[in-house]
C-alpha cells in the first residue's frame, strides 16, 4: 500500500523529483496547526534547510505542488495554504 499523501500521486508533479516531493510533504504536515506567529520561524527553518539541502524549485514546479495539494485538501487546509502562500518566499 502506498502510503504518501494523495497530492504526491496526483499527474501533475509527477516529474517532480521524490526529495521534493518529500520535503513539500514534511513542510504542509509540520506547517498545520501552526499560529501565524510560528509559522513564520518553521518557513524560515524549512527554508534554510532546502538550501543546504541544495533543494529548489522552479515556478512551474511550485505552481504544480500548489495546485495539487489544493485538489486534495479540506476547505480548512485551503484556507492554512493561502495563508502560507500569502507569507511564503516568493523562491523556494
Amino acid at each position: 500500500m502506498d502510503n504518501k499523501p494523495k497530492w504526491m500521486n496526483d499527474p501533475l508533479v509527477k516529474d517532480i523529483e521524490e526529495k521534493k516531493l518529500q520535503f513539500l510533504s514534511e513542510l504542509v504536515l509540520g506547517g498545520r496547526g501552526k499560529s501565524q506567529k510560528e509559522a513564520m520561524p518553521y518557513m524560515m527553518q524549512k527554508m534554510k534547510q532546502a538550501k543546504a539541502d541544495k533543494i529548489s524549485f522552479s515556478a512551474t514546479e511550485v505552481s504544480a505542488v500548489v495546485t495539487a495539494i489544493k485538489n486534495h485538501s479540506t476547505p480548512e487546509e485551503l484556507e492554512q495554504i493561502d495563508s502560507l502562500m500569502k507569507k511564503a518566499p516568493h523562491k523556494l
